[in-house]
């Protein structure tokens, strides 16, 4: 069992910067894959990033790649997202979420057994 707690949302203008955290509890925290979902109003959950147990490879949506970095803390068990170049369209409520390690990269949302409660994100024009 894992439980996972987000952190770290808020307001920011257009062009500006946030780091949301994610921090896990569990005793196998360590070896879960984690991923970055979003859902904005009257959209689907959307795939933003994922990192692997080791933090050795990360795998990014188009929507955010070069904008957004996915990280982990080995020594603690929090996983970050950090993210610039903000834009409105980013606007969402941001969840982690984690799997046990296997097929790479994982994006479908379905496939992550444990989700954390959601940070909300605005980002004005």
């Amino acid at each position: 069992q894992v439980q996972l707690v987000e952190s770290g949302g808020g307001l920011v203008q257009a062009g500006g910067s946030l780091r949301l955290s994610c921090v896990g509890s569990g005793r196998t925290f360590g070896s879960y894959d984690m991923g970055w979902f979003r859902q904005a109003p009257g959209k689907e959950r959307e795939f933003i990033a994922t990192i692997n147990w080791s933090g050795s490879r990360t795998y990014y949506a188009d929507a955010v790649k070069g904008r957004f970095t996915i990280s982990r803390d080995s020594t603690k068990p929090t996983v970050y997202l950090q993210m610039n170049s903000l834009k409105p369209e980013d606007t969402a409520v941001y969840s982690c979420a984690a799997r046990p390690f296997g097929s790479w990269p994982e994006s479908k949302d379905y496939e992550y057994d444990y989700w954390g409660q959601g940070t909300q994100v605005t980002v004005s024009s």
